[in-house]
């Protein structure tokens, strides 16, 4: 689902903002001091006066340790295995004053962000990436993720957790050419693309569970984002759009394939006091556009005004290989819709167990049946979308309420990223309830 429109005006906001000489952690100040020894606790401000000063000072192995206050700087992490962690989630503030692309930027493998709020970014609250010229800032040809002839270069390792997002004119949370990380305990709000988005990895070996994301364009975007990648266990409720899983060409390692997608909740998503999407979706649960061979497992998508779960092909990348097995739906304008608007038609996608009602084409539970031949021609029907109303410009979306600390955020030591994440037993995660994570949520089911 193309968002260059968006992605431009962001991009060239990024760019603005570097050229007016933002704050950056970049290691080029170097005020303050780090305590002695082989790995340490650097505490902002006793023991250097900026997030990024502390950052600079650090070794392989530090705990950048951050006292309450409201700090406007852009944060770059180029040292690998650091700690960045707030002493307070929501007391602890970055904030781009809408003056800089990124709140903070990791750069180097092993490194871990906890406990703290990012906001108010033209671009991302934490960016992770391998891409030097994303890194950087630089725009590309579609807004700053078409990364040229850059080879696809992937940051390993990486941890966000305890992490609030909010009020970022692109994503809240953004892994692009990152492997083998997590994204767990996050609240994200106010994303004009997306809460959460993981791009151009292959494989993944990601996992992004136990996430709040309401109230932005999109959830949940897993673009080209193959094999290993698993969503579990979130609450994507009051977006625009939930969950997507899609190939672009705007980015490499076409085309998308092998997520698993278990565990959530996946409901109300028609918010009208959210930001609006250069391409205008609006109502839908889960969108499948080009992507091929996932499994949606176990999933709650209820109360979408448009459809639950939609399988389309805008561009030229069939979306092929689908697995739909023991979801619930209910309450959704359309259950289950699969549409083709051009030449380009998806083949192998199937149902299995699931709890539902309408389909387009009709019937789909008994003419798609899991398992089914991988060169099945996937049929295509049409239905009356309700219409997308205007949205409302990221900078007004609703501030977030009280989120989870980190346990013993000023007692424990630097986190530990390992190498490889372990990846989730899938047959053990249940269908959610209808009030997952809500006590950590804005917006309730109906």
């Amino acid at each position: 689902m193309p968002r260059s429109a968006l992605r431009a005006v962001a991009a060239v906001l990024g760019t603005l903002a570097l050229a007016a000489g933002c704050g950056g952690g970049d290691g080029g100040s170097r005020h303050g001091r780090r305590p002695t020894g082989a790995q340490v606790t650097i505490r902002v401000p006793a023991d250097a006066p900026t997030i990024s000063d502390a950052v600079s000072l650090a070794r392989p192995g530090d705990l950048v340790l951050v006292a309450p206050g409201v700090y406007h700087e852009s944060v770059k992490i180029n040292t690998a295995r650091v700690t960045l962690r707030g002493a307070s989630r929501e007391k602890v503030v970055i904030d781009g004053r809408l003056q800089q692309p990124n709140g903070v930027v990791v750069a180097a493998p092993g490194v871990a962000v906890e406990n703290l709020t990012v906001r108010d970014n033209t671009q991302n609250g934490v960016l992770v990436t391998g891409s030097a010229k994303v890194a950087a800032g630089l725009p590309g040809r579609s807004g700053g993720y078409d990364t040229g002839d850059e080879p696809a270069t992937f940051l390993k390792s990486f941890l966000v957790s305890y992490v609030t997002a909010t009020r970022n004119g692109l994503y809240g949370i953004y892994a692009f050419s990152a492997q083998n990380g997590v994204i767990e305990h996050t609240y994200t709000s106010g994303g004009a693309d997306s809460g959460i988005y993981v791009g151009q990895c292959k494989p993944c070996h990601t996992v992004v569970r136990d996430n709040v994301a309401e109230l932005n364009a999109v959830g949940y975007e897993g673009t080209n984002a193959s094999e290993d990648m698993y969503v579990v266990g979130n609450r994507f409720v009051g977006n625009r759009v939930g969950l997507t899983t899609n190939s672009d060409h705007q980015e490499k390692l076409l085309p998308q394939q092998g997520a698993v997608v278990v565990g959530n909740l996946i409901a109300a998503n028609q918010q009208t006091a959210t930001p609006e999407q250069a391409d205008g979706g609006w109502g839908i649960g889960i969108g499948i556009d080009g992507g091929s061979d996932n499994r949606f497992l176990r999933n709650r998508i209820a109360d979408n005004a448009n459809a639950g779960l939609e399988i389309t092909a805008r561009a030229d990348i069939p979306p092929d290989g689908n697995q739909i097995v023991d979801n619930l739906f209910a309450a959704n304008g359309l259950d289950i819709g699969w549409t083709f608007p051009g030449a380009t038609r998806g083949k192998g996608n199937c149902l299995q167990g699931n709890k539902l009602g309408t389909t387009v084409p009709a019937q789909l539970a008994t003419t798609a049946p899991c398992p089914v031949s991988a060169n099945s021609p996937t049929p295509s029907g049409t239905w009356a979308a309700p219409k997308a109303p205007g949205g409302i410009p990221f900078t007004e979306v609703a501030a977030p309420g009280p989120q989870p600390q980190f346990p013993n955020a000023t007692a424990a030591g630097a986190t530990t990223v390992p190498a490889v994440p372990a990846l989730p037993d899938t047959a053990r995660i249940p269908l959610p309830t209808r009030t997952l994570l809500a006590d950590h949520a804005r917006v309730r089911t109906p």
